[in-house]
């Protein structure tokens, strides 16, 4: 996104153009940042030509899916659901892990059926069924185990994953066991050796813990797998002056153990991938003036973009168009919805706003439309992907009649 004579393009769109078209709120993709961010993730890791397996729970499209598969991407999935969409997108099964603590019998019977890379197992119990199963089928089943490094990647507490008190993976003396368990199976093949400690990572120093910790248990567990599947988590920058990741101290440090074990690389970008690729576009309904503050009253709600209600985070709202007439007063960007959490952010300066002025959510298009519900029996907004100067409606908005 830019400004050109005060006025925002979305590549080469004015945003306020697109506005007069498709109904607000609707969510906003850039074609061309989608590419830019796939290239550079992989020229980060290009020594060590990973396997990346897109987050699908970070952004689900299909459309946006079948770009991703276009640029070579495999899926980590978190459901049959998921599943189903990757490989309706055009997914290769052999490019798809399936994750997740609570996988049904269901699901992985699915999984095993559509012959999956690997379902990365949480869980003695889980590998436990995933045995039953495949003696049934008479199968051998590649499956990942995934370690709880007990490392705190020093992010938000609500998407923490890596820590003792988290409910991913399993400690040490857990791993250690099921491996030496199911070491001579002949229906369970434990091939991978998975992680992922965090999301909204920009510090590289736990990925390098991360990294001793993982040298240390193929040691002591005295396997051979194939992959080591590192998660993501990697963050970006929300425009809030916050720190970059280091990728090549990261990346070093996997060279490095790559060296002494010849392994396939796997990761599960999401958020790097896909989150600064979009925003969700606005209305003003109204501008309600109290003595201390202007409430902003959007017609977008936590129903269309849950993250700021849910987490805290903090998401730049700008203008499609600049005005230069700034009112120094506290603005509070709230929704409609009858909940005081409906709020996006508080600003204590901003320019001056009235009913029907368009203005962009930003950041928005990793876990934005994912988590939209139809809370207050509202519609789920459609989604917009431009390339260059043309614009595609990827997903139209819900008719609420059909809702009711």
């Amino acid at each position: 996104m830019r400004y050109n004579k005060h006025r925002l393009f979305i590549e080469k769109v004015n945003a306020q153009s697109i506005a007069k078209k498709v109904d607000t709120p609707f969510y906003c993709y850039s074609f061309n940042k989608l590419k830019t961010n796939i290239n550079n993730f992989k020229k980060n890791f290009n020594k060590i030509d990973p396997l990346i397996c897109f987050s699908v729970k970070s952004n689900n499209n299909l459309y946006i899916l079948r770009i991703i598969k276009k640029f070579g991407l495999g899926a980590d999935v978190v459901s049959k659901g998921e599943l189903l969409r990757a490989l309706k997108a055009g997914i290769s099964p052999n490019k798809i892990v399936f994750s997740g603590v609570g996988k049904t019998k269901e699901e992985i019977n699915f999984a095993i059926d559509k012959k999956i890379l690997l379902i990365n197992a949480e869980s003695e119990d889980e590998i436990n069924v995933i045995n039953k199963i495949a003696i049934k089928k008479k199968k051998k089943v590649n499956v990942g185990l995934r370690l709880n490094p007990n490392i705190d990647a020093k992010t938000l507490k609500k998407i923490s994953t890596g820590r003792n008190e988290d409910k991913f993976g399993v400690p040490e003396k857990i791993f250690l066991k099921i491996i030496r368990k199911f070491n001579s199976s002949s229906t369970i093949n434990i091939r991978c050796l998975s992680v992922h400690i965090g999301s909204q990572i920009l510090d590289h120093k736990p990925y390098l813990r991360m990294i001793r910790v993982i040298e240390n248990i193929i040691k002591k567990s005295k396997n051979k797998f194939d992959y080591i599947d590192l998660g993501g988590g990697m963050g970006i920058d929300y425009g809030l002056n916050s720190k970059k990741l280091n990728y090549k101290k990261y990346s070093s440090s996997i060279e490095r153990l790559l060296k002494k074990y010849k392994v396939k690389f796997i990761f599960e970008p999401g958020r790097s991938i896909i989150g600064d690729t979009a925003c969700l576009i606005t209305k003003v309904i109204y501008v309600k003036s109290s003595t201390k503050k202007n409430f902003i009253i959007l017609d977008s709600a936590m129903n269309d973009f849950m993250r700021p209600a849910l987490y805290g985070s903090l998401h730049r709202i700008i203008p499609t168009v600049k005005n230069n007439k700034i009112l120094k007063k506290i603005h509070d960007f709230v929704g409609p919805i009858c909940e005081t959490t409906d709020r996006f952010l508080t600003l204590k300066k901003y320019q001056q706003l009235k009913e029907n002025d368009t203005l962009a959510i930003c950041d928005v298009g990793a876990y934005g439309i994912v988590l939209a519900s139809n809370y207050n029996l509202r519609p789920k907004p459609a989604e917009v992907l431009i390339n260059n100067s043309s614009l595609k409606i990827i997903s139209k908005r819900e008719n609420i009649n059909k809702i009711i």
